[in-house]
């Protein structure tokens, strides 16, 4: 046998000696990977995950396809995600409604986040913002407390459902404060804007991307953020935790994979997700579309805090007397 067979033998029984994970790495990507989407197009969350995969394309050599698969609160979604090869081939766009809320909130619910799902980045944070009609005679959260005591259950908040984000918010808002403002759920919250303007209700939480042209229209009014920050571009609201002190809600964004996916494959994801995420013009992007950067952090962190979260809504929803549905 020749030197050079042998060496190409050797070489060869040496490949296959390689981890399993360690060889998918190698190769990966070698074709387009898909991204699920269990949003509709042309919303922010959709439009910021076109953002950053067209990016991950640039940077890792491959197309990144986006697949919107709605329905059923994230449900549909997810669960395709859930079901897919653990190859890298397939990700979830990923929204903490799928992660952590929907656990306790959706009976039977068909995945696991836990044990179907690693998450590889949170990529944005969105939290919601207190708006109240224009003639409303009360500014400020303290205001609007008392106004509520005041006039008990006269004043109606327009929300999008009990089990929702924002219904969860307005609750806890109601519970924490000592009040009972009327929630209103909404099946678009487009309505329930619209509602908020023609006085048909007194309040509403909304997202920011939602909220923005309205504020800076003078339609409504700004109360409050749900986040314990202050909110970019908008520092003049305050948030909710200057009056409940600990309150600190928002949505997020971010990338999971199925649990199995070979962890090189999920690190260079997070890696690369993680120099976007410390982009100055990618975070600009987001403030744009009323969203902030979480900034780089590793996928044990991202596991850490989805988890937390996870015990935080079980409490939340636990005091709040909800059941799954």
């Amino acid at each position: 046998m020749s030197i050079t067979r042998r060496r190409m033998i050797v070489s060869a029984g040496a490949m296959s000696a390689l981890p399993r994970a360690a060889r998918a790495l190698a190769s990966w990507p070698a074709g387009p990977v898909k991204m699920i989407v269990s949003q509709a197009a042309g919303g922010a969350p959709d439009v910021i995950c076109r953002l950053l995969t067209d990016r991950l394309a640039n940077a890792l050599g491959q197309q990144f396809v986006v697949e919107n698969r709605t329905g059923a609160g994230n449900v549909i979604g997810v669960q395709m995600a859930a079901r897919a090869a653990p190859d890298g081939y397939t990700l979830l766009w990923a929204t903490a409604a799928a992660l952590t809320t929907n656990i306790f909130t959706v009976k039977n619910l068909p995945y696991d986040p836990a044990r179907d799902f690693i998450n590889v980045a949170r990529v944005a944070r969105g939290p919601f913002v207190v708006v109240a009609n224009k003639d409303l005679p009360a500014n400020t959260l303290p205001e609007v407390i008392a106004l509520a005591k005041a006039k008990p259950g006269e004043l109606a908040i327009a929300n999008d459902g009990p089990r929702n984000f924002s219904g969860l918010v307005a609750a806890w808002l109601n519970k924490n404060a000592g009040v009972k403002i009327n929630p209103v759920a909404y099946a678009t919250m487009p309505q329930g804007v619209q509602d908020t303007v023609g006085g048909r209700v007194q309040l509403a939480i909304l997202a920011f991307p939602a909220a923005a042209p309205m504020l800076k229209g003078g339609l409504l009014k700004p109360i409050a953020v749900s986040s314990k920050e202050r909110v970019a571009g908008y520092e003049d609201i305050p948030p909710i935790a200057d009056t409940i002190p600990g309150f600190d809600f928002y949505g997020w964004l971010g990338v999971a994979a199925p649990r199995a996916t070979p962890r090189p494959i999920v690190d260079t994801l997070n890696a690369e997700i993680g120099k976007l995420l410390d982009n100055p013009d990618f975070q600009k992007k987001l403030v744009e579309l009323g969203f902030y950067s979480f900034g780089s952090h590793s996928v044990d962190a991202a596991e850490t805090v989805v988890h937390d979260e996870v015990e935080l809504w079980r409490k939340v929803i636990a005091d709040l007397g909800l059941t799954a549905e």
